[in-house]
């Protein structure tokens, strides 16, 4: 079954990733981004070796974001990022073919351990069963 994987994140979290100190983020320092591209890396490897591996990206930051909605008079309305209502959103993703929801989670619970900074916040890991053509998970 193919799952997809997802990590969230916020503005604050990459603008500390690049040294930039917040209420909701200490700054990242050059050796602690490094450590965590390392961690994800050695994830991606390991996915990988065992065949489960099927796609995995780094998202941009919000800030790069473009929101299209439809209007009332039926045109697009588009918005760019980053947008204050929204407190986390997608900050990168897997997508993985496993045997069962008990191994993915234990991916996802390895996936939270990604070292961060003391006082970096600790956002979710989100798991979702992707459904076949038919509708089917």
């Amino acid at each position: 079954m193919k799952y997809l994987v997802m990590v969230q994140g916020t503005q604050a979290d990459y603008e500390a990733m690049r040294g930039k100190e917040s209420a909701d983020s200490p700054a990242w320092s050059e050796e602690e981004v490094q450590a965590m591209f390392a961690y994800m890396g050695a994830i991606n490897d390991d996915l990988s070796e065992t065949g489960e591996f099927v796609d995995g990206q780094g998202l941009a930051e919000p800030a790069q974001t473009r929101h299209v909605t439809l209007g009332d008079d039926g045109k697009a309305v588009i918005t760019d990022g980053p947008y204050s209502e929204t407190k986390e959103l997608l900050a990168g993703y897997w997508v993985l073919e496993c045997e069962s929801l008990e191994r993915v989670t234990e991916i996802a619970d390895r996936v939270s351990r990604c070292p961060q900074p003391a006082g970096a916040p600790n956002h979710p890991v989100v798991i979702r069963p992707i459904m076949d053509g038919s509708g089917d998970i």
